[in-house]
This record gives C-alpha cells, structure tokens and sequence, in this order.
C-alpha cells in the first residue's frame, strides 16, 4: 500500500511489425499473460502477448510487492518491467492494443485488434484478468493505493495498530476483516443489509472477534482525505441519517468483474462471468483455447500463482498441440 500514485514505470514496448501468424497468441500482459508467454517462447513457439494497457497489468499499481519468492521489497512496475523484459528476451513479440473480435472456428483462429489487424494463430491463451468491483464513490479513484485497497493479503500490515473498514458482508469480506484484525487495532465492517452473507462458521469467527465491529444497513456515500484516506462519510439505508466516520483505510470487497465480455457467447463461463477450465490443463471449453490468472474460476488470485497458471496454460498447449 501506498499513499501516492506510483504510475507505470515502464519504458513502453516497441512494437514490431506484427506478424500475419503466430503459434500462440496470449490475450493480457499480466503475470499470467507474461509467464505463458515465457514457457511458450522457451518452447520454441512463435509467440504473441497482446495488452491493452501496461506491459504487468494491474501489478503496476501497486507500490510494493513483499510476497513474491525472490524479491523481499519490490514495485510492482519493477516486476512488471522483469516479467515483460524476460518474456521479450526469450522471443516474445509484445504488442500494445486491445483485441475486438475472435474467431475461434476448428484448428485456425483468429485474433482481431482495434487496428483492424487480423492475425492467425493455432492457440489462444486467455490472460485477460479481473478487476475489483468499484463502489463508484467520490474520492475512491483519487485515493486508490492511498489508504483505498482491494487486497488486505497484499497492504494489510501497512496499517498495524490503524482503525480500517471493510466493505461488503460476503465470505470474501469477512475473511480478509479477520486476518485484518490480526494487524489492525480495529476493523469495522460496513455493510448495506442487516445480516452477512459469508457462510455461518466464517460469521461466528468474525462475530468472536473482539477487535471486529459491524455497522448495518449502512452504505459508503464518500472517502475523505488529503493525500491518504481520512474518513468516510456513511449512510444508514434505513433511516437516511449521514454520519463522519474517521479510518485509517478502507478495504473494498463487492466482488470481482473478470474481463469476459469478449468471450461470453464463446466459451463457458460461470454465472458470474469467469472462464471455466479443466482445472489440470486450464484448457477452455473450446479445444486449443486456454485461460489463466484471475480470470478463472478459482478461489485464490494472487501474482505468483497467476504466473503458475500461465506456466500451465503455455506446458499443457506445448503438450498438446505442438
């Protein structure tokens, strides 16, 4: 966690004048776009990351990552800069652009970008992630990596011995209170019913938990603060009273939109939009398509094993197709 906006660091690719195939194509920059990438690449694949915004995805956001093997302290642009740079190393072509259309018809697909460029490939990997759902409040955007987190696992020990709220009431929520009050000297969720949703033995911990408190039928209207989070003004749905609630941070879990939109009448999808993948090869449900990171079903996404799936995915479309 950090209290100022880091940006990107990279340096951005050059694209190269893209070729009309490739063996595989990678759909995300990412962890898992860029490791798929390098154990297709050492496989002597010709090979393509497409993404659309930075070369790291959303890891450039983050201003220090201490769990991943390797690094004891690093920003996430750094590592983001490492996994392009080796990607790029060992063959990879990297193209900054966003793909508009796929075409996923027997053993030829095709990727199409915004440039109109239609390019042929035999494997499609699916990296495309997943993005914290927002509450859409004043001063969320503004204090993002400023006290406002989506990742208690990740920015949790910044605020030992801080007042922090957690936002939302399922298993997501109340799981990640407890392990905040493990650092924090109070953690408060809020909450817009009356009642969480989490299943009950994650409740009754959450309840136990004499550092854990709960404010019902109340809603985030705004975050506060200059240069870190300061406060939030909240509001019972009950009786529309509005009060000043000082916090040190605010932890946001109202779920997770993966970035499926493109894929939503071509691959099977759970009821809330992420890929389903047999869980050994994390091949799609369409032969020759793959898919890994947090775009999947599954119940952890975190960096490393976001780069173990992309590790798979390239190993299991080696294995299978090539």
């Amino acid at each position: 966690m950090v209290f100022f906006d880091l940006g990107s660091t990279l340096e951005p690719t050059k694209n190269k004048e893209l070729e009309e195939s490739y063996d595989v194509i990678i759909i995300g920059g990412g962890p898992a776009g860029m490791t798929a990438g390098v154990y297709a690449a050492r496989g002597g694949l010709k090979t393509l990351i497409i993404e659309k915004a930075s070369e790291g995805g959303q890891i450039v956001l983050t201003e220090e990552v201490e769990n991943y093997p390797g690094f004891l302290k690093i920003t996430g642009g750094d590592l983001a800069q490492r996994f392009a740079k080796q990607a790029e190393h060992f063959g990879c072509d990297i193209t900054m652009g966003e793909v508009r259309n796929v075409e996923l018809c027997c053993d030829n697909k095709f990727v199409i970008l915004d440039s109109g460029k239609k390019i042929k490939t035999n494997v499609i990997i699916v990296a495309t992630g997943a993005s914290h759902k927002k509450l859409g409040v004043p001063g969320e955007k503004e204090l993002a990596n400023r006290g406002v987190s989506y990742c208690a696992i990740c920015d949790g020990a910044f605020f030992r011995d801080k007042h922090v709220s957690v936002i939302g009431g399922g298993n997501s929520a109340i799981e990640e209170a407890i392990y905040l009050s493990q650092m924090a000297s109070k953690v408060t969720v809020i909450h817009r019913r009356d009642k969480l949703r989490a299943d009950k033995i994650i409740q009754d911990r959450a309840f136990d938990n004499p550092r854990i408190e709960f404010k019902w039928d109340t809603v985030v209207k705004e975050i506060k603060g200059e240069n870190k989070v300061q406060s939030l003004t909240v509001q019972n749905v009950k009786t529309g009273v509005q009060e000043e609630m000082s916090v040190d941070g605010v932890f946001i879990y109202i779920g997770l939109q993966p970035q499926t939109v493109l894929f939503e009448n071509l691959l099977r999808l759970t009821s809330d939009g992420f890929i389903k993948v047999n869980k050994d090869t994390l091949e799609t449900s369409v032969p020759g398509v793959f898919a890994a990171g947090d775009v999947i079903e599954k119940e952890i996404r975190q960096i490393i094993n976001a780069a173990a799936d992309g590790a798979i995915a390239s190993s299991m479309a080696i294995k299978k197709y090539f």
